[in-house]
């Protein structure tokens, strides 16, 4: 009977040791590996707003060109200042898991596409001409509720403030072939030269079923209502007052760069 226990305890052991070991080890390449990763998802980042602001990279390096033509500000929710972007604001914007310092929560009819938090903080893109001096469009992150989580997108305006130059959908959890396809070029390119809002900052676009082009209306995704619904309402709040709606409006009076 002894020696069973004893042969249990040394297995027990062992067992034991070989969990330790293996935490040390995962714990060690997360650490390790930290770096490497925060400079993969900023070099994403990069690729995907260069994608919205209709910058062809035409082969170019993408940490070249992003330098040579795109300009990094952080933008205050609240208050609407703007900020020359540091490393650590730029590491934060591309986690989008954790977007930060909390501005306040949104309830009830406010929180029309689900976010739940506004952060007081976010990036703001300015794209450049190939002169360097034109703006070419501005890039702002938004975010909705989709089917099966939180779909993340990046809405390049031409440098009138009201124009959609580009849209483009980096993360999201939809379903392949149906709500995924928000991602599909084709889809994507029915909201260019549409009109985000009026000259008054009222919103204009707009994702229906049977739309209608001429009234600054998307074709919603067949077989995707949800989806369809959560990119519309994305817009919505995201181009209203309670977001970056006061801000476009200082953009189109010339009252921010």
């Amino acid at each position: 009977m002894s020696k069973k226990n004893e042969s249990t305890s040394k297995t027990f052991i062992v067992v034991v040791a070989l969990c330790l070991v293996c935490s040390i080890i995962v714990s060690g390449a997360a650490v390790g590996l930290k770096d490497r990763q925060e400079a993969n998802a900023a070099l994403a980042m990069q690729r995907n707003v260069l994608a919205a602001a209709g910058i062809d990279r035409a082969g170019r390096d993408v940490v070249e060109l992003y330098s040579e033509r795109v300009r990094e500000y952080r933008l205050n929710l609240e208050t609407y200042e703007l900020r020359s972007a540091g490393d650590d604001d730029v590491a934060d914007a591309a986690d989008v898991e954790d977007q930060g310092e909390i501005l306040r929560r949104l309830r009830g009819a406010e929180d029309v596409a689900g976010v739940r938090e506004l952060e007081r903080y976010t990036m703001f893109y300015v794209a450049m001409e190939e002169d360097g001096e034109t703006v070419k469009s501005y890039v702002l992150p938004v975010r909705g509720a989709g089917l099966w989580g939180m779909m993340y997108a990046l809405l390049a305006l031409e440098n009138d403030g009201q124009t959609i130059l580009g849209l483009n959908f980096y993360d999201h959890a939809e379903t392949p072939g149906l709500g995924g396809e928000i991602q599909n070029p084709r889809w994507l390119r029915n909201f260019e030269g549409k009109q985000a809002v009026d000259s008054d900052g009222n919103i204009e676009i707009r994702v229906v079923k049977n739309a209608n082009p001429e009234n600054n209306e998307v074709d919603a995704l067949s077989g995707a209502t949800i989806t369809s619904n959560g990119v519309d309402r994305t817009f919505q709040f995201w181009l209203s007052d309670s977001a970056y709606g006061p801000f476009l409006q200082q953009l189109r009076e010339g009252d921010v760069l």
